[in-house]
């Protein structure tokens, strides 16, 4: 299949959809140009998109369908999408969008809209696919620039029920111990209580000591994501999840955290008892946030909360750093919202394109009123108790 279309869309520019690792890799260069120019986020990023459908187990069950804006010999825009099936349904989404916590495309000042407008058409019209659906968007996301107005061809994009949130931690406090300060009363004694409770283990095994650190750059990462993955397939077990992320033999999670680690964004985090890793999250910096990307803990040293004292040790790191924010990046775990300050919106927005897909998007919304109906309808009672 040819993974090159071209138009003559607006003065020199021109389009093209990618649709297979050779092209993919052709264009790493201008891709990386890109990226850096616009200063996008690592989820946007060539080498995390690579990574991603290098490694990602189910291969022949998608498609890359990768959008591209040229101006001349530039590159101005990328929409990295791909082809993915669930349920049935086969869905447009961002590439490697299980692993990206803020969906977007990265755009160049100088690309027009109507080009961004028309590669939108072109990438519906290309089909393979009976929904597009596009998710944890930020507020500030440049994808918002061609999906509020509507493009006139293509599939038209509506807001999704699906919203999810991004919880952070931002202020202006002098020093991490001024941050821990100010926190409430329950929460300082909870925080020390734990620290006690590890010098209490490490008392009695009379060997080594607690510790927080930030890895080395030149230490090995193969037996911390080995200790991690290990304890998040005990915690999946344990809640009846599963995420491909930590499957033992696979190798995206190394890849993923290869590619932080080659942009020099990687710190990674641990809490160690006696020399064994309690406790560590994979995070990484941009733009002067620290991003949590994966944080776990060992349960069998749950009664000292080692994972809350790990945040709050990387938070307080953070400021005495001087980063301005802390972003816990996708999710509602409680423990975020903990320690959040702020708590930003992630949008999605879906449109069928076939007529499976139209099926399946009116079945959807009438399960959502129904949900809606009967919270209502719930909600006196809750009242009254």
């Amino acid at each position: 299949m040819n993974s090159f279309v071209s138009i003559d869309a607006v003065g020199t520019e021109r389009l093209e959809i990618i649709r297979s690792a050779d092209r993919l890799a052709a264009i790493e260069a201008e891709w990386m140009h890109l990226w850096h120019r616009t200063d996008g986020l690592i989820f946007q990023s060539h080498a995390w998109v690579s990574a991603w459908w290098s490694t990602v187990a189910d291969r022949d069950q998608r498609a890359l369908r990768i959008g591209l804006v040229w101006n001349g010999d530039r590159l101005v825009a990328v929409m990295p999408l791909a082809i993915g099936k669930r349920r049935g349904l086969r869905f447009l989404e961002w590439a490697a969008s299980s692993y990206t916590d803020y969906g977007d495309m990265l755009v160049a000042p100088e690309c027009s809209l109507s080009a961004l407008q028309d590669l939108w058409a072109q990438l519906c019209d290309a089909g393979g696919f009976d929904l597009a659906f596009l998710n944890r968007l930020l507020p500030d996301a440049a994808a918002r620039k061609i999906f509020a107005v509507g493009a006139s061809s293509g599939i038209r994009l509506r807001p999704n029920h699906r919203e999810e949130v991004s919880y952070r931690v931002a202020g202006h406090w002098k020093s991490g111990a001024a941050w821990l300060e100010d926190q409430s009363k329950k929460t300082r004694q909870n925080y020390r209580r734990g620290i006690k409770a590890l010098e209490d283990i490490k008392a009695l095994e009379e060997t080594g000591e607690v510790k927080f650190r930030l890895l080395a750059p030149d230490e090995p990462l193969q037996p911390i994501l080995d200790r991690l993955s290990v304890l998040k397939r005990r915690w999946l077990t344990e809640h009846s999840r599963e995420s491909q992320l930590f499957e033992e033999g696979t190798p995206v999670l190394a890849a993923l955290v290869d590619v932080l680690a080659r942009a020099g964004v990687l710190r990674i985090f641990v809490l160690e008892c006696n020399g064994v890793m309690i406790a560590v999250s994979i995070n990484f910096i941009q733009r002067q946030v620290m991003m949590a990307f994966v944080t776990t803990y060992d349960p069998d040293y749950s009664r000292a909360s080692p994972g809350i004292i790990l945040i709050m040790d990387y938070i307080r790191w953070s400021i005495d750093h001087g980063l301005g924010m802390v972003d816990f990046l996708c999710g509602a775990e409680s423990f975020k919202n903990k320690f959040a300050t702020q708590a930003v919106t992630l949008q999605s927005v879906l449109g069928p394109r076939t007529a499976q897909g139209t099926l399946a998007s009116v079945a959807d919304g009438i399960r959502q009123r129904i949900r809606h109906a009967r919270q209502r309808r719930l909600a006196p009672s809750q009242d009254v108790a």
